[in-house]
């Protein structure tokens, strides 16, 4: 069976995470569920890993990647910036900034679940 390693890096302060990555995190809780079913029956399984960051790593925060790489590097016409994040902040007790994607000129906080389904399919050539 083939397998597709999505690990999703995001920061974690006393239990707590920014509401951007709070946003990608059930996006992605709840397509990886509902892929785990659909492409195990093509065989290809979907596994998944939750890597909690502390205030250092912040400028992984909201990083997906895919057998290695990099979501945006999948995803077509998007590149990564990164803009001020309140949460961040006042999780961590400083000015924080996190990770943005940029697609077709539009800036994104949270990775909406369409993309997460586009590259995953991609990938994974089960769905």
């Amino acid at each position: 069976m083939e397998s597709c390693t999505i690990e999703w890096r995001h920061l974690e302060v006393e239990g707590e995470t920014c509401d951007r990555c709070a946003e990608t995190g059930q996006a992605i809780g709840e397509l990886v569920h509902r892929l785990q079913a659909e492409c195990r029956a093509k065989g290809v399984e979907i596994l998944f890993r939750e890597t909690r960051l502390a205030a250092p790593e912040i400028g992984q925060l909201n990083l997906i990647l895919l057998n290695g790489v990099p979501l945006e590097s999948l995803l077509l016409r998007s590149t990564v910036s990164e803009s001020s994040c309140c949460s961040c902040s006042e999780l961590t007790g400083q000015e924080e900034c996190c990770r943005t994607i940029i697609r077709d000129g539009r800036v994104y906080e949270a990775i909406p679940k369409e993309w997460l389904r586009e590259v995953i399919c991609r990938v994974a050539r089960c769905c």
